[in-house]
């Protein structure tokens, strides 16, 4: 079948992690596609203000932190959520008891109350460079905030979480989660997107590599797992194309006949 939207995560399905580029081939793939009339969302755990690297992308719209804030390319807001500021407390005052550190994702940048070995590896990891250290309870107040990051393992992250029960925590890399409000995800927001668009679901196709794009895989008419995924996300999707380095997202666009 002809797919009408393209849902794509970025790090590790768009942006390879050894080259920190977009492949050529996928490039080639979505500006074909695009120029069929087929949509394009960028689904992303990242705040929209962090897109530079994908400029280059014929994307229509945005689904960023992890479905928190939903714009179109131009930055009008299709929908946004935003954590509720004692669940953010709450959060700040176990980051102080276990010395983990604790992150504000937002449109201007990434703010952070310290700066730990996990921190440094995942900016080494993205290209990143580190967050700016600074009173983040005070930038709350001041912008409010769609997701954080805490860079906790897992152990700790199933201590904390069921003590907020509000907010759940989603990765894509193992050293830190994503934190959102509970409720939403990229598959939430694939949903609103294909509404906004006037298509069907069944009409859209997804592709990720992390275990925050399992709601995104799972939602869509077809979702697709990069073949560098972790073998969580390539069980919940439908298809397992190549690994990103070897040109697996034009291949399965080429496949479902998308291009």
């Amino acid at each position: 079948m002809k797919y009408k939207a393209i849902f794509c995560d970025i790090d590790g399905t768009l942006i390879s992690f050894s080259t920190h580029k977009v492949p050529d081939s996928t490039l080639k793939a979505l500006n074909e596609a695009h120029e069929d009339g087929v949509k394009i969302v960028i689904a992303t755990g990242r705040p929209f203000g962090d897109l530079e690297a994908i400029k280059e992308v014929p994307y229509d719209a945005v689904i960023s932190l992890n479905g928190a804030d939903c714009r179109w390319r131009d930055g009008r807001v299709i929908s946004q959520q935003f954590i509720d500021y004692k669940d953010f407390r709450a959060m700040i005052r176990f980051s102080d008891q276990y010395g983990f550190a604790l992150c504000l994702e937002l449109e201007s940048g990434f703010f952070i109350n310290r700066i730990t070995p996990a921190v440094v590896e995942l900016a080494e990891k993205i290209d990143h460079d580190l967050p700016v250290v600074c009173d983040i309870d005070a930038k709350f107040r001041e912008l409010g905030c769609g997701q954080l990051a805490a860079y906790f393992d897992e152990a700790l992250q199933n201590k904390i979480m069921p003590q907020i029960p509000a907010l759940y925590a989603s990765r894509w890399y193992p050293i830190f989660a994503d934190i959102n409000v509970k409720g939403l995800s990229k598959g939430t927001a694939l949903e609103k997107m294909a509404e906004e668009f006037g298509i069907r679901v069944e009409d859209t196709i997804a592709f990720g590599d992390g275990g925050n794009d399992i709601p995104l895989l799972t939602a869509a008419g077809l979702g697709v797992a990069m073949g560098n995924a972790g073998d969580d996300v390539k069980s919940a999707a439908g298809y397992v194309t190549g690994h990103i380095d070897e040109n697996g997202f034009a291949d399965a666009l080429h496949r479902f006949q998308v291009r």
